[in-house]
């Protein structure tokens, strides 16, 4: 173990045996990140209970608004990017996704903000929350009981749906989803029916057992693929609309986590620009100069090189009026696989499995969700303490 500035400890190489040893990833895991990623298919279960209990229908009353915003910061932002996505390209009005304080100019009475915050009093949420009651916005706001986000829905008369803050917001992707997309559906802009939320439970279930510390690297898929990353520069890229905002999610996850820099977006616009990557110094230059007899333990960081991970769509709604061909999205996720071989740049693939858009979303983004933490306990990081984001909000609070 070593120790860098402000206290953090942790390891520059990743342990293996570690990820095999379940007594030492519960040592490593005081915070208990594995059991909070092992929740989410129960998270889906209480959000929606908690959802039926809020007054929703009163959201149809007024008929179909002009525009939705989702207005919330790190998870609670990615909530916005999840419902656009399982939306889809026929949502008959647009879906927003917005991360700064308040709400955009033009936000007025014929508009829906649905204001999210884990812990019911990030500035971005609460701003939003007090400018759509201000300007006679619909209002719905998801957050910790008992908070001000919850004050500020009952003095708007808004619908609040209280979600138990039972872990870190980044570990509470579902519980904060759930209810985002079913307010949107009693605006009539989404179709999620609870088989749809049953079976996507179940899938997070499964993915949970496969990924549970007991099972081996060689049969779980998240320690695997962790291994796979340690010591690389991680590139993730979506082959759709639907797998990018897992690549982003894999992303903010690394980031947080694992502490690991990442490039992350879709494969559309990679394949405009960033595909370039791979020829470069820490991709094909470095693979090219890569001396295959040498001792990767003597090393020391001088060899770090591109790691690839593909998240591919499982194309199920390839009828849809998608902006793409789901051919399109096939032949140039085929195509990257092949450059990345080419250049000697290792490639991981996930694949989405799954009956609805939500499901196959929950499919891309359970595993790599584990790979993060078990990334950071091989690094000997706590992945539920990160100093940084402790010290950022400090300071940015003085």
């Amino acid at each position: 173990m070593i120790d860098g500035t402000a206290g953090v400890s942790g390891r520059r190489d990743a342990d293996e045996a570690l990820l095999d040893n379940p007594e030492a990833l519960a040592e490593h895991d005081p915070g208990g990140m594995l059991r909070h990623t092992a929740s989410a298919g129960a998270q889906v279960r209480e959000s929606a209970a908690l959802a039926a209990e809020a007054n929703l229908a009163v959201l149809a009353d007024d008929g179909r608004p002009r525009a939705v915003v989702i207005a919330g910061i790190g998870t609670a932002g990615r909530t916005g990017d999840v419902l656009a996505t399982v939306a889809g390209p026929r949502c008959p009005v647009p879906v927003i996704a917005h991360r700064s304080a308040g709400v955009p100019g033009w936000v007025g009475a014929a508009d829906v903000v649905i204001a999210v915050s884990a812990s019911g009093r990030s500035p971005e949420a609460l701003g939003a929350a007090e400018a759509a009651h201000r300007r006679g916005a619909r209002l719905v706001a998801v957050g910790a009981p008992d908070s001000q986000l919850q004050s500020i829905a009952e003095q708007a008369r808004a619908p609040f749906i209280p979600v138990p803050r039972r872990a870190p917001a980044r570990a509470s992707l579902w519980a904060l989803t759930v209810p985002v997309l079913l307010a949107a559906r009693s605006l009539g802009l989404v179709k999620v029916n609870e088989a749809d939320l049953a079976e996507t439970a179940a899938r997070l279930d499964a993915d949970a057992d496969r990924c549970r510390s007991a099972a081996e690297s060689f049969v779980n898929p998240a320690k695997s693929l962790a291994l796979a990353l340690a010591g690389s520069i991680p590139i993730v890229w979506g082959s759709s609309p639907l797998a990018t905002v897992a690549a982003r999610r894999f992303g903010d996850t690394l980031s947080a986590n694992a502490r690991y820099p990442v490039v992350t977006g879709a494969l559309g616009e990679a394949g405009r620009g960033r595909v370039g990557l791979l020829d470069g110094v820490f991709g094909g230059l470095a693979e090219g100069e890569r001396d295959i007899f040498a001792d990767p333990a003597e090393d020391d960081g001088e060899g770090t090189r591109l790691r690839l991970v593909l998240l591919r769509d499982g194309g199920l709604n390839a009828e849809d009026d998608t902006d793409e061909p789901f051919a399109v999205e096939e032949r140039r996720a085929d195509a990257v696989q092949t450059l990345a071989e080419r250049r000697g740049v290792r490639c991981d693939v996930v694949t989405a499995e799954g009956g609805s858009a939500l499901e196959r979303l929950a499919s891309l983004i359970a595993v790599p969700d584990f790979a993060s933490v078990y990334l950071a306990l091989a690094h000997g990081l706590d992945p539920m303490a990160v100093p940084a984001i402790t010290e950022m909000k400090e300071l940015s609070n003085q």
